[in-house]
């Protein structure tokens, strides 16, 4: 059985001249509409406490065009720049929803140039793509076909700070979900192994920044050597950034094809609730913690797992998998980091540190999925003895606990 999903399918296409300066003007003016609306909404909250919705800021830029300093504005396409004041929009939807802090402005050396063209800004005819205030179509590199039949909604055109143009072209798509199957894993993220899977498996982090980790160095210091605002700083910097792009794309590509494998081959995926922000304050551990890119493969394998028909669980990230002996269920009291195996004080099952915690994670996931409820295994400290009420309200907060006959249900 197939459904109907909206999909981005994202191309490299190589502007003429007259188009790059076309879209480089648009991009210029969609970052200033941004932020000056921004800046409207912001100074109208603080000066006098209102609120400014879309409509208002929609009825300013019309006025903005009128005015002689920003009539250059009304040479681009007009689309673009009310995607930008509905981006601006959502932002602060999310903001006050608490999912998002505070709307920042758009800076040109640090934000991606990109414009959004709805089906109104463009023409698709014959798979030839024309953007509005254009006279030629893309010279898009088709490295995989569009779905058959495909209409565009919505077009996307950015420039990475490699110099590279890509479009994202978003219409629906068919995705046929997976033939259900009897397997379930259970995933521990690490540094040295990116993941351990609950059977066993250690899939080896790559660690793509490493690799060219010298290469980058040497860009950077000639990039500091280079006299700001001269002409030979932006050539570093450009040689700085294709070098970023390159282990960026190396990593996503490594990273799709691990989520689309693990969600191929698995009905249940179960990973934790990492709070990555937190983590990476350890400036020890922050450069190798971001190269792994946990919350990018996370992110991938809960869209997929959406498209496929299958389940991803997030256990709390306050569950002791680590800890846990996946034998007996009793909790070893402190195992610092250094410590890569080790051995139950009450079962004496010994234990690979990754390993065990992958399988805690699985099980935990597995009551979550047959329960609906985050159920942990029993908590008993080393020695048989029961843990503190305060250590159990702290480790258990917010779950309810198993009733009489659901274990055995579960099992069932």
């Amino acid at each position: 059985m197939a459904r109907q999903v909206k999909r981005a399918f994202k191309y490299r296409f190589y502007p003429t001249d007259e188009q790059a300066a076309e879209l480089a003007r648009t991009f210029g003016c969609v970052r200033l509409v941004y932020n000056k609306a921004l800046e409207e909404r912001t100074r109208a909250w603080y000066t006098e406490q209102r609120r400014v919705s879309y409509v208002q800021s929609s009825a300013a830029l019309t006025e903005w065009k009128k005015t002689p300093e920003l009539a250059f504005l009304a040479e681009v396409s007009s689309v673009p720049l009310q995607q930008a004041l509905r981006h601006l929009q959502a932002a602060f939807t999310h903001f006050f929803a608490k999912r998002a802090q505070y709307p920042r402005f758009k800076a040109k050396k640090r934000s991606r140039d990109s414009a959004e063209y709805t089906s109104s800004a463009f023409t698709w005819r014959g798979g030839r793509l024309m953007l509005a205030k254009m006279s030629a179509p893309l010279n898009i590199v088709w490295s995989r076909p569009l779905p058959e039949g495909a209409v565009p909604s919505t077009v996307t055109v950015s420039r990475d700070r490699a110099g590279r143009w890509f479009c994202s072209i978003l219409c629906e798509d068919a995705v046929a979900r997976l033939d259900p199957v009897d397997q379930a894993v259970g995933l521990d993220a690490g540094v040295t192994s990116l993941v351990t899977l609950s059977t066993g498996e250690k899939v080896t982090n790559p660690r793509h920044e490493r690799r060219d980790r010298e290469r980058l160095a040497k860009a950077q210091k000639d990039l500091a050597r280079k006299a700001k605002g001269s002409r030979n700083r932006d050539k570093a910097r450009s040689r700085v950034a294709r070098i970023h792009a390159g282990i960026a794309d190396r990593r996503r590509d490594f990273l799709h094809k691990l989520s689309t494998r693990l969600v191929r081959e698995n009905q249940t995926v179960v990973i934790e609730d990492l709070s990555v922000r937190n983590m990476v304050a350890n400036h020890s551990l922050a450069r190798a913690i971001s190269d792994a890119a946990w919350r990018q493969l996370r992110a991938m394998l809960e869209y997929k797992a959406d498209w496929y028909g299958r389940e991803l669980v997030v256990i709390d990230r306050w569950f002791p998998s680590t800890r846990t002996c996946s034998q007996c269920g009793s909790i070893t009291e402190k195992l610092s980091l250094s410590v890569r195996e080790w051995e139950c004080g009450v079962c004496g099952a010994r234990h690979d540190r990754d390993v065990n915690a992958a399988k805690n994670v699985m099980a935990a996931g597995l009551a979550v999925s047959a329960c609906g409820a985050d159920v942990r295994p029993k908590r008993r400290k080393p020695g048989g003895q029961t843990a503190t009420k305060q250590e159990t309200q702290r480790a258990t907060a917010g779950i309810p606990r198993l009733q009489a006959g659901d274990e055995a249900n579960w099992r069932s």
